[in-house]
């Protein structure tokens, strides 16, 4: 029997096979960017008020691209189809060196600026990164990272390109440079040498060729890298357009995501751009801050995560700034509960008079999972693909609230049971067709030989085509968005001199609207923890070391459990719903202290 493929509602879009740049850049007529007028701005730092324009941003990119393939220092490394990493929390600097970067012909890793140097050394060791593009604040990072690597000081400071706090290139304020920078290459020196006539262009089947190296956790191991091509890039620009509402001339947009997340760097730093509307860039996201925001900027769109929107139903900023300029808030990277979208809306919506629109709604970013239900881009290899596979129209958040939305331009998708595929069903989840850099096993793996892309969760289709996500079968631990891999926790706790073994499960916080972290261990000298308050005191030390270990989003939120043994199958495998139970009776003593409850 032939298998039931589901397509999308829309039409499909034609695939240009073109650059990142020239797509978002290129002319289209007397003075305009991109068919969009030079003179509008294109981001705006929040604190400040500094912005770039359109026009100024081209100029500023193709600098900072002859730059870096100029400057007698970067030159070595910034040769076409060399991979620059980006370590750095959101700022006016981030579109102009990554765009910079791309103009010059490289690819570009971005990684969470929240990392630790042993994380960062494996990125930047994987992704075959050559340079680093950091903040006055990551160098001290950077440097331990080059010097676990075994990168003399020397050779290592090459290597670097300081983003400073200074922004009179962008007409904003001054700031000193730090003295841990002093003598480091800064981003300002690369802008003053010339301009690149034109970018490096990847035209035609060279539009195949790697752009952006994001990082997943994947399901097993050590994060992989995710190569995204120009292509795929250029065609998320045009398939995810037909379920966003037309940005007018009076949209704004408030950008708080990282930028290093395919969430931001595809929704905050590609998307709005194509569309011709300014994005307020904020460095990370703060309650009365973003509130501020959206009053001083008149903010109309934001795209935020669910934890967030926990924020802004509880928060007493809301009531202390006027928030009546929002129409759409458009949440993604993790599911969205129906409840949970309502209570916002209805807060937000009591303060306003009169008719007013506003729209509450979600869509999925997935990240390239393994395990069981699958999704394809039709008709394309793997490099043909992109990020986003379902929008819900803000026309339909009321109607399908809590769904992801149909399908999106251009692709298919099937709901299958079995592993194997043949056995269609209601239930699976859509993904995309990417695949891990430097990692066939994976890719394989993930991949099914008719070129099927297994994501591992449970989603069901309604009759009108819309999907819901209902569950993961993977083991992936999602906090605020973050994917946080229990193995890779798992291997950092056992370098503990106190812990035998050790399993990780994540914890649904109904407070936060996330999943947190929850490690099992097992003492590897038992006699020493045979009362409640030791095994107490335990705990709350190895939670506490682990903050040293790990970045921010990784931390043991779900707290510790002292355990005697861990639960393993007749081959090894850790038996995590036998520790979800526990969790479960652990919730119903209280003995959590946390509003939490085990996932299913």
């Amino acid at each position: 029997m032939a298998p039931q493929i589901y397509t999308s509602p829309y039409p499909s879009f034609p695939i240009h096979s073109t650059s990142v740049f020239t797509r978002l850049f290129a002319s289209r007529g007397s003075g305009d960017i991109g068919g969009f007028s030079g003179s509008l701005k294109a981001f705006v730092d929040a604190d400040s008020g500094a912005s770039i324009t359109r026009a100024e941003l081209v100029q500023l990119t193709l600098s900072f691209a002859y730059g870096l393939k100029n400057h007698p220092t970067t030159s070595l490394f910034a040769t076409r189809g060399s991979t620059v990493l980006i370590f750095s929390p959101n700022s006016l600097a981030w579109p102009v060196v990554l765009f910079g970067s791309v103009a010059a012909g490289l690819r570009c890793t971005l990684a969470n600026s929240a990392y630790t140097s042993a994380e960062l050394a494996f990125q930047y060791n994987d992704s075959g990164a050559r340079l680093i593009l950091t903040t006055e604040d990551g160098l001290s990072v950077v440097r331990e990272m080059f010097a676990e690597l075994g990168l003399g000081k020397e050779e290592a400071e090459k290597r670097i390109i300081v983003l400073g706090q200074d922004l009179r290139w962008a007409g904003g304020p001054s700031a000193p440079a730090s003295p841990a920078s002093k003598g480091l290459l800064r981003m300002e020196d690369l802008l003053n040498r010339g301009k690149l006539d034109q970018e490096e262009k990847f035209e035609g089947s060279n539009a195949h060729e790697t752009v952006y190296i994001c990082y997943s956790s994947g399901t097993t191991g050590k994060p992989k890298g995710v190569e995204t091509t120009h292509q795929n890039m250029t065609t998320l620009l045009d398939i995810v357009s037909p379920a966003f509402p037309p940005m007018t001339g009076d949209t704004v947009m408030l950008g708080i995501l990282p930028f290093y997340h395919i969430y931001g760097i595809a929704k905050l730093v590609h998307f709005p751009f194509s569309q011709g509307c300014p994005v307020i860039i904020q460095t990370r996201f703060d309650p009365v801050k973003f509130c501020a925001a959206i009053q001083k900027y008149r903010v109309t769109l934001s795209l935020i995560v669910p934890p967030v929107l926990v924020v802004l139903a509880r928060h007493p900023a809301v009531d202390e700034y006027d928030l009546s300029s929002v129409n759409l808030l458009f949440s993604g990277a993790a599911p969205l509960g129906r409840s949970l979208a309502q209570q916002v809306k209805d807060r937000l919506l009591s303060k306003r008079k009169g008719p007013t629109k506003l729209a509450v709604t979600q869509g999925i970013v997935c990240p390239p999972l393994s395990s069981s239900h699958m999704l394809r881009f039709a008709g394309y290899g793997l490099t043909e693909t992109s990020p986003t596979t379902h929008v819900l129209a803000a026309e339909d958040a009321d109607r399908k609230m809590g769904s992801i939305g149909p399908l999106l331009p251009n692709l298919e998708a099937r709901l299958v049971e079995d592993d194997e595929g043949k056995i269609d069903a209601a239930e699976g989840q859509p993904g995309e067709l990417w695949g891990y850099l430097n990692n066939p096993v994976a890719t394989k793996n993930s991949i099914t030989p008719d070129g099927w892309f297994k994501t591992g969760d449970v989603a069901i289709r309604d009759k009108d085509g819309y999907y819901y996500i209902v569950d993961r079968r993977k083991e992936l631990i999602k906090y605020k968005g973050f994917q946080v891999p229990p193995a890779e926790l798992e291997s950092v706790l056992l370098t503990h001199p106190d812990i035998a073994d050790v399993a990780v499960i994540g914890l649904e916080s109904v407070k936060e609207a996330t999943e947190l972290p929850r490690a099992y261990v097992v003492h590897a000298h038992p006699e020493k923890v045979k009362s409640a308050a030791a095994k107490a005191e335990f705990a709350r030390s190895v939670a506490k070391w682990m903050e040293s270990k790990v970045a921010r989003h990784k931390f043991l939120r779900g707290g510790v459990g002292v355990i005697d043994i861990i639960p393993k199958s007749a081959a090894g495998k850790i038996l995590r719903r036998n520790l979800r139970e526990l969790a479960k009776q652990e919730a119903a003593r209280g003995d959590l202290g946390l509003d939490v409850k085990a996932r299913l």
